[in-house]
């Protein structure tokens, strides 16, 4: 049986415990849906990008038939300080047929140093396919001379569908449910952005995506209702019956909001929100741009997402056709 080992950076621990990022689950839901569904027939291992591999691991890896590194942000280019991908260049030599999917690039940057152009043009394949999730890592990528670079946007969004989009409700929840981002804090423009929410809406959710994220929103002692840290958790309320409007920071969170039919705005605090809402007109206002946002709670427009499906199609035929398999292909995203 032909083997995909994923790169995962959604493991963290060989403990097996939550990532310090759900949204890396939430995306790694995403990736392995895409591929067991474009991939039937296939064996799978995981093994963590997040972490040094084990000799074990980097023996699995480099002995699969394909690699995939399972979206995120893990590219920059300055790989060696910032080691969202742990691999050295030796190891990146022994893999040298990596295919991405969904991947982006951590912040703008400046130009990739010799390190990170070492590795990256040792580690990924000139000869397959390459998804990225904007248009910011293509621009990257093709400035390292790679040109087979396909700009698919991320895996979670595949399934947002217009019909799916329909659904999404335009008027205001009596609920609604906040994220904020543990890393990037800013502590003026989020009491204004709580004020506004406990203004506006009877109860206030909070899901802890980072594993800061619950200590921060505890420093503005507000009663919000706290969920589990676990994306069954975030599934559950989402599930729920009743109407619930999302407003955070964690992109994530927002996309699985849209995924289960809710109205969703996504609050920019960085380059990744910002250039996936550049390429696909995800809903989204800068966190201090309070005006836009007592705009959008009071009633919003109907979302039209621009979803790449033909080049998520394109990068599936590409791929099937390099690798010599009998991949399921079908028209939808």
């Amino acid at each position: 049986m032909p083997r995909v080992c994923l790169l995962d950076p959604s493991i963290t621990s060989r403990e097996g415990g939550p990532p310090g990022n759900l949204g890396d689950l939430i995306v790694r839901q995403a990736v392995v849906r895409e591929l067991t569904e474009f991939l039937p027939g296939y064996d799978w291992v995981s093994v963590p990008t997040q972490m040094p591999m084990t000799a074990e691991e980097l023996d699995l890896a480099a002995g699969s038939d394909l690699l995939i590194v399972g979206g995120t942000n893990l590219l920059s280019s300055h790989m060696q300080q910032y080691r969202q991908w742990h691999i050295s260049p030796a190891e990146a030599a022994r893999l040298e047929r990596v295919v991405l999917m969904g991947a982006g690039w951590w912040q703008y940057q400046d130009e990739p140093d010799s390190y990170t152009r070492s590795v990256l043009l040792s580690a990924l394949s000139p000869r397959l396919p390459q998804s990225v999730r904007d248009n910011y890592t293509s621009q990257k990528l093709r400035g390292l001379g790679l040109t087979n670079v396909i700009n698919t946007g991320c895996p979670t969004m595949w399934r947002l569908t217009p019909d799916l989009l329909r659904t999404v409700p335009r008027t205001k929840a009596d609920d609604v449910l906040l994220t904020l981002t543990d890393y990037n804090k800013n502590r003026p423009a989020d009491r204004q952005l709580l004020d506004l929410l406990f203004s506006q809406y009877k109860r206030v959710y909070f899901w802890p995506q980072g594993s800061g994220d619950a200590r921060y929103l505890a420093e503005f002692s507000k009663p919000a209702v706290l969920l589990d840290r676990s994306v069954a958790a975030l599934e559950q309320l989402l599930r729920r019956r009743e109407p619930i409007d999302y407003v955070g920071t964690r992109l994530h969170c927002g996309i699985k909001c849209l995924e289960h039919g809710r109205r969703s705005l996504v609050l920019g605090i960085d380059n990744r929100a910002t250039e996936i809402a550049a390429d696909t007109a995800l809903p989204l206002v800068w966190r201090s741009d309070l005006d836009s946002l007592r705009s959008w709670i009071t009633g919003s427009e109907p979302v039209r997402l621009t979803i790449a499906a033909a080049a998520v199609m394109r990068w599936k035929q590409e791929l099937s056709a390099a690798l010599g398999c009998s991949a399921k292909l079908n028209s939808a995203a």
